[in-house]
């Protein structure tokens, strides 16, 4: 009985993990898109090298 019960919990655990790791990729997966866009609208970074010497741009 004792090793069905951790064979139970063993399997929860797997699932909560799995449901975890589809979070992370499907919030990648949303950066990566909005990254996407933006860069097709123009908008984003013009340039970062020296980023002291002028303001930013509207």
């Amino acid at each position: 009985m004792f090793e069905y019960e951790i064979q139970q919990y063993r399997h929860a655990d797997l699932i909560r993990e799995a449901a975890a790791e589809r979070l992370v990729r499907q919030l990648r997966a949303d950066r990566r898109a909005e990254r996407r866009v933006a860069k097709d609208r123009g908008e984003g970074r013009v340039n970062s090298q020296d980023s002291t010497r002028f303001t930013r741009a509207a």
